[in-house]
């Protein structure tokens, strides 16, 4: 399955974003309900995942076409994708056993999910 959305990494929240309302928290929360009308589900306990990472606007199409497909290595962690993809589709994870994961560089951020 093919998700049409870039993935985003789950931001380190405290009590204060319940009013504050930081702009990546905001932007976490709106990416989340996005995600949530794809109506996905992990019931068998096995999830292979690609994130698609969009390259940044600032570099040149020489770059782009160097790094495009090749593995991103660089901040976000793939654990922080991982968390924002479990907490917006599971209310409960525990269920999930395996997990195969990986991240590229992509012109067009997505991910895409085996389940």
């Amino acid at each position: 399955m093919k998700i049409e959305l870039a993935p985003f990494p789950k931001p380190r929240m405290t009590q204060s974003d319940k009013w504050k309302k930081r702009p990546v928290v905001v932007k976490y929360w709106n990416w989340k309900s996005s995600l949530q009308e794809y109506g996905i589900n992990f019931d068998s306990g096995r999830v292979d995942v690609i994130f698609f990472v969009p390259m940044p606007k600032s570099w040149t199409k020489k770059k782009c076409l160097e790094m495009d497909g090749k593995p991103h290595q660089s901040r976000p962690d793939i654990d922080n994708y991982l968390k924002a993809l479990f907490d917006a589709v599971c209310s409960e994870d525990s269920h999930i056993h395996t997990v195969t994961a990986k991240k590229v560089w992509s012109t067009k951020g997505m991910i895409e999910l085996n389940i």
